[in-house]
Parts: structure tokens; C-alpha cells; sequence
């Protein structure tokens, strides 16, 4: 049932099938921390800068502090704590525990879930600004992986352990 102010929408998040009524102004940050309790996406700039809210939206990486819920509707949602198998780590979420590609914790579902998706993007032969050879497949480098991943930012500069668990995450 539709209003002038409220929109029911469908959505999946994390293989779990939702049905809510929201207000057509609802990010889906919020939607996804206040109406359904999922807190991997945390909310840090909302505005879009620090990456921290980034989850995969229909196997593209998206900042949900950008993201009206209602434009969302019929989408598939995957945050970090969606990305395992049960009790078995993602490999990319496995490689920053690995690596200490952490240190308070706070950009890490961002940080892990943008990971996935440029690796996504890298293995579909989309170059980035830094990309050598726009005839060739993209090689990751340290350069490609720091370009790649300029929109989750660490308040804690854990960059160089974030770059060596992406780097063997890749391999």
C-alpha cells in the first residue's frame, strides 16, 4: 500500500526476504540499521565519503548512506556478515583477519564488502583510473588496489595491512 509519504518495498538482505513500509526518505542505511537490525553496514560520514555503509546491491558495491530504500525495492543486499558460509569466513574477510587488515574494527564490513566488489570489478576487466593498459586486462597492483578502494576510508590507517589481505585475497 502506497501514500503520498510511505512505500512498501521487498527486498533481500543476507538471503533473508523482507517486507517493510518506509518512508519514501528512508536511506537504506537506515532502513538497514533501524528497521531490520543489521548493523555490518555502520554509519560513519553519511554523506558518502568514508565507505564505512558500503554493502553489495545487487552484486555491485553501493554506499547505503546514499541509497534511497524506496529505490531499492526488489534489490538483493549483502552485507560483510552475509558474505560467509555459516561458520567459515569470506577468503577476503579471512585474508583481513589474516593480515591484520584491521585495527578498531569500525570500517571492516565496508571495507570487506567494497574489497569483494572491486574484485568483482577487476575480474570483469574494469579498468580504474590508474589502470596501465586499457586494452589489457587490469592487473592488481598496490596502486590499482589503493585507487580501487579510495572510497573506504580507515580512521585507524590500517592501509597498508588492508592492501596486503586484498593483494592475497586475489591470488
Amino acid at each position: 500500500m502506497e501514500s503520498a509519504h510511505f512505500t512498501d518495498i521487498t527486498l533481500s538482505v543476507d538471503g533473508t526476504r523482507h517486507q517493510v513500509r518506509v518512508d519514501n526518505r528512508t536511506t537504506l542505511l537506515d532502513l538497514l540499521r533501524e528497521h531490520l537490525g543489521v548493523t555490518a553496514p555502520k554509519k560513519g560520514c553519511d554523506h558518502g565519503q568514508c565507505g564505512s555503509c558500503t554493502v553489495l546491491l545487487d552484486g555491485r558495491r553501493v554506499t547505503t548512506c546514499l541509497a534511497f530504500a524506496v529505490a531499492r525495492d526488489g534489490s538483493e543486499v549483502v552485507t560483510a556478515a552475509g558474505l560467509g558460509n555459516g561458520d567459515t569466513l569470506h577468503p577476503v574477510a579471512q585474508s583481513f583477519l589474516d593480515h591484520d587488515g584491521f585495527q578498531c574494527g569500525y570500517c571492516t564490513p565496508g571495507q570487506v564488502c567494497s574489497a569483494v566488489g572491486m574484485l568483482d570489478e577487476l575480474k570483469a576487466g574494469q579498468p580504474s583510473t590508474v589502470t596501465a593498459d586499457l586494452e589489457q586486462s587490469p592487473e592488481l597492483s598496490d596502486d590499482e588496489i589503493r585507487e580501487r578502494m579510495s572510497g573506504n576510508l580507515c580512521r585507524c590507517a590500517a592501509y597498508p595491512n588492508i592492501v596486503a589481505a586484498i593483494g592475497e585475497a586475489a591470488r
